[in-house]
């Protein structure tokens, strides 16, 4: 497995958690608006933004662990003779 793939997973893991700190600031922020409907509008929008985020922020560490298992599980069954 080339490294680039690792970066690749990291950064976008980096980048998904900037993502949620973002998200969930916007919805701290949208308890200070006077206007009901951006209050509203605000509110769902940041949901959202934590939603994708922390679903992405949960799937690419599961899936480099998976790679990871499966590059060692090969790694094994290549040492063990048959």
């Amino acid at each position: 497995m080339k490294y680039t793939w690792w970066l690749v997973q990291i950064i976008m893991t980096l980048l998904s958690g900037l993502f949620l700190v973002f998200g969930i600031d916007l919805m701290t922020g949208s308890y200070s608006l006077n206007d009901p409907f951006s209050f509203i509008m605000t509110f769902f929008a940041a949901s959202f933004v934590i939603l994708i985020s922390l679903t992405l922020f949960i799937s690419f560490p599961i899936k480099m662990i998976r790679v990871y298992r499966q590059i060692k599980h090969q790694d094994n069954n290549k040492e063990q003779p048959s």
